[in-house]
């Protein structure tokens, strides 16, 4: 292969947090997003790893849900429940997300801001809102069936192609 077929297929990776946050009612706490990825969509709070500090994806989890939300929360409260890696997402990167069930629920809705501005919803709300194609076949599916336990999965999101969905591994009986 030529030095620019591989250049032109090469995408950044990004190492990422997804939190799923609730309030005392068991709503979720989503943010529609005013810039990329998922601009105008609906999604769970999160952002990316801070590498040059070398910080972990649960220091990333509490650290953007208190930058996000104000809502102090410590690695105890995290329940690391899934690794997603997405290549080719939006057709723009790669993503390693790692995706957090959080037990300490959130007292209020925070006020809007740069990034955008947050509403509570019912499971059952959010299969009808604007939301990322692949939190309507991937994230939320996965969250239903895997909350409570762990999954490893891979997914395909090249634009191009049909979304191909891997699971490499499972622990803990599904919920």
């Amino acid at each position: 292969m030529s030095d620019s077929f591989l250049m032109s297929h090469q995408f950044p990776y990004k190492i990422s947090t997804l939190l799923f946050l609730k309030n005392q009612d068991g709503k979720f706490l989503l943010l529609k997003r005013t810039r990329p990825p998922n601009q105008q969509k609906w999604s769970p709070i999160g952002g990316k790893l801070d590498m040059e500090t070398g910080e972990s994806p649960f220091e990333c989890a509490t650290r953007e849900c208190l930058e996000e939300t104000g809502h102090e929360i410590t690695s105890k409260d995290l329940h690391l429940f899934s690794i997603v890696s997405e290549k080719q997402f939006e057709g723009t990167g790669h993503w390693l997300m790692f995706l957090f069930d959080c037990r300490k629920p959130i007292t209020e809705l925070p006020p809007p801001m740069d990034e955008g501005e947050f509403a509570f919803f019912s499971r059952q709300e959010i299969d009808e809102l604007v939301i990322p194609d692949t939190d309507h076949t991937i994230i939320w599916p996965f969250y239903d069936e895997h909350r409570r336990n762990f999954v490893v999965m891979r997914a395909d999101c090249d634009p191009g192609k049909k979304l191909e969905i891997v699971v490499e591994e499972t622990f803990g009986a599904s919920t």
